[in-house]
């Protein structure tokens, strides 16, 4: 969990909800690939059905799970500095947040923007509709006066819409940690294209999960109530369901790893036993020997150098840097 889930080139916020019946191409795309690959593999992306999203809300709840409540006191705390950051001299901009969700801790600026008559709009983005349906609902409910311009849609498209449609100045929200589960490389790629679509002065505030004493992120993704376990069991009960598979979860225990050296927690399931699984939807047969492991999800920790050094090869400059009490959590704002 950087949060958790991502897939390249379509990353998701933790809160985002894939509620419909019918059967997703992509998924089914991931799993006749991934369980061919050596090691198998499966994308965190596919964590989040209802019963993940559930499973997920009561992780953040988890005390030794701290990504969540660090960066909601990150923003908490330092909302009127961010404000300042983001409307100089008052001007009007765009708040365009990358994958919405319910919006958990952006409300928090939505509250403090519209208290102090921040002149904006907000742009939540998500591809889950669901999601984005409700925090629609939820936010016109509470500031009614609020502009909302909501975009069902994938990133890069979403921002290439905007920039069509208007000059404002735009400030990107990147929450939850969720640029951790990119590789080294698919951060700079990412990166790289969000500084093509912006204009000079654009800003974007990403959350980064900071490295810092191994057993403190160790147990953030091994809780002693296993939910992380069951979170990472749910994606194969979700095969079951979705592609007509027959896994038995019984026979598959979650495994989580953190290396201090590289900054990666990674997430693994393990089979239990020499076993063979049927995916009907895919006329596929799946052999596992025991032991063998399943990639379900990387972590990446952060240093402030790591983060500089991404500003810079990308194209932008580190304009304002904000952490939590513990220095657990960074939200860094990156101008274009």
């Amino acid at each position: 969990m950087a949060v958790h889930g991502h897939t390249p080139g379509e990353p998701i916020n933790d809160m985002m909800l894939e509620t419909s019946t019918a059967v997703d191409p992509a998924l089914m795309e991931e799993v006749r690939t991934g369980l061919q690959q050596q090691p198998k593999r499966l994308s965190s992306r596919f964590f989040y059905d209802a019963e993940g999203s559930r499973i997920f809300q009561a992780i953040m709840h988890v005390p030794d799970y701290y990504l969540t409540r660090s960066e909601y006191e990150v923003l908490d705390t330092c909302k009127a500095s961010l404000l300042e950051l983001f409307a100089p001299d008052d001007r009007p901009f765009e708040l365009v947040e990358l994958g919405a969700g319910d919006g958990l801790k952006t409300k928090l600026l939505l509250d403090h923007f519209s208290r102090e008559r921040a002149d904006f709009t907000y742009v939540p983005v998500d591809i889950s509709a669901d999601a984005l349906d409700g925090l629609v609902a939820d936010v016109s409910q509470q500031w009614p006066d609020l502009q909302l311009r909501p975009r069902h849609d994938d990133y890069f498209n979403a921002l290439d819409q905007l920039s069509e449609e208007s000059d404002a100045r735009r400030v990107v929200l990147f929450l939850g940690s969720n640029v951790g589960n990119f590789s080294p490389d698919e951060a700079v790629g990412f990166y790289q294209q969000l500084h093509d679509r912006l204009q000079p002065g654009d800003l974007v505030l990403t959350g980064f999960d900071l490295q810092k004493h191994p057993a403190i992120i160790h147990a953030a993704y091994n809780d002693r109530e296993g939910l992380t376990r069951d979170f990472n069991l749910n994606l194969l009960r979700r095969i079951n369901r979705d592609l007509n598979a027959d896994f038995d979860l019984s026979a598959f225990s979650h495994y989580e790893t953190y290396s201090p050296e590289t900054g990666e927690a990674r997430s693994y399931l393990v089979s239990e036993k020499a076993q063979t699984v049927q995916i009907g939807s895919l006329d596929m047969t799946v052999p596992f020997q025991y032991g063998e492991i399943i990639h379900t999800e990387i972590s990446r920790k952060f240093t402030r150098h790591q983060i500089e050094q991404l500003a810079e090869r990308t194209g932008f400059s580190l304009a304002g840097w904000f952490t939590d009490a513990s220095a657990y959590f960074a939200d860094v704002v990156f101008e274009r």
